[in-house]
């Protein structure tokens, strides 16, 4: 199954105008090509299941479902997905039922559905699980919890776990944000992760391996040639869209921090053309929020006023409604921090529109991982928790980097 060619085109238009190219660049071979140049001796013969959806894909677009199919040094037996389901097209949120992938006559087993994590029935006449999704950089994104839980079910039933892996596409070096407090764990933060974490899938898996006991018969097939530095515009690879409201990289770029507006009455631009990169509501006195977040300079990201109107956007927030909004545009993707940015403007709209400004505040609070976050916007400390974060960050920094794979 290949990609339409606008996906592919979707790589090259990735960058919207304004937006600094990043200087480094490089030739990159997913973790898929790299595994079936060279499949592993423990699985010749053997069984495969494989977690995927439709991110799941070889540099010419071509589904890892296929080149597995038809690799034969292996038999692929059963698919597993994630949100959104196997091709990417459910609504956030959405229960996603099992069934039968068309083209391979293969089970497709919903891991968002009835349960989230693979059943011994799942599993029988399974030999091996193999993953191979691609992953935004943010912790609230549900698809690294499908790989904690597959992982888990395969060490249970005593079956090898293979990650095909993939870059980053927000890139490997900063890490921002706040750790997760168990207290708050969901689906959209099992565990104490940054919100910006800054590693691939495959150091996910081995820091999760190990830091958090699952203790799975795990292999990582590496990206060959991805550098922490390289966006994925950078890398040659086709941007797929990884669920239906991130359709492109930009988009991913600012979702670590315009994420929490979920928890909010504002509208983070879902059915929007920019969703995740806009945020607003119809009382929204945009023009004056964006005059006051620009004169904030903060660094590599510009704050636009904008008008929009959410058309389907799955939350329930204004459909069909105009909205006044503002724009994050980020000038200089080294130096923004999405998550700072974003909690400075939330702060702000808080500040000046207290009649009309309002939590979902279980919501929020899932999201964020603490109850801390929504507390300092309600009393305008928020650069003081920024601050405190920091040194999340360089803790998480030190515990990662036994579990890092690349430069």
């Amino acid at each position: 199954m290949r990609l339409l060619p606008a996906l592919a085109a979707l790589a090259v238009a990735a960058c919207a105008p304004g937006t600094s190219l990043p200087a480094p660049r490089a030739a990159v071979r997913p973790g898929v090509e790299v595994f079936l140049a060279s499949p592993p001796a423990a699985l010749r013969g053997k069984r495969i299941g494989l977690v995927t959806n439709q991110t799941g894909v070889d540099r010419a677009g071509t589904s890892t479902i296929d080149r597995l199919a038809a690799a034969p040094e292996m038999k692929l037996v059963a698919l597993f997905s994630p949100e959104h389901g196997i091709r990417g097209a459910a609504a956030p949120g959405e229960r996603v039922a099992s069934g039968t992938d068309p083209r391979t006559g293969l089970p497709i087993h919903s891991l968002y559905g009835e349960t989230r994590k693979p059943t011994p029935e799942m599993l029988r006449g399974v030999d091996a699980l193999v993953f191979d999704i691609q992953d935004v950089g943010s912790r609230t994104y549900t698809y690294i919890y499908t790989l904690a839980l597959t992982m888990q079910a395969a060490a249970e039933a005593h079956i090898p776990y293979v990650v095909l892996d993939r870059p980053n596409p927000i890139g490997g070096t900063v890490v921002e944000g706040n750790l997760l407090d168990t207290a708050y764990a969901s689906f959209v933060g099992m565990y104490p992760l940054p919100v910006r974490h800054g590693m691939t899938v495959g150091e996910l898996a081995r820091l999760y391996n190990r830091e958090f006991g699952i203790g799975a018969d795990l292999t990582v097939i590496p990206a060959e040639g991805w550098r922490r530095d390289v966006w994925f515009d950078a890398t040659g690879l086709p941007w797929v869209a990884p669920s239906p409201n991130i359709p492109r990289l930009e988009s991913a770029v600012h979702y670590p921090g315009t994420v929490f507006y979920e928890g909010t009455n504002l509208s983070s631009g879902r059915g929007s053309d920019h969703p995740f990169e806009q945020v607003g509501a119809p009382w929204l006195r945009s023009g004056e929020v964006a005059r006051t977040m620009n004169a904030m300079r903060l660094p590599g990201v510009r704050f636009e006023e904008v008008d929009f109107t959410p058309h389907a956007p799955g939350d329930g927030k204004y459909a069909d409604t105009l909205v006044h909004g503002v724009r994050l545009v980020a000038t200089d993707r080294a130096t923004y921090r999405p998550v700072a940015a974003s909690l400075l403007l939330l702060e702000t709209i808080r500040r000046t529109h207290p009649g009309d400004f309002r939590w979902l505040p279980s919501h929020f609070d899932r999201l964020a991982g603490t109850d801390r976050m929504r507390k300092a916007v309600d009393a305008g400390t928020v650069r003081g928790l920024l601050r405190e974060w920091d040194a999340d960050a360089e803790r998480f920094r030190r515990t990662r980097q036994p579990y890092l794979l690349y430069p």
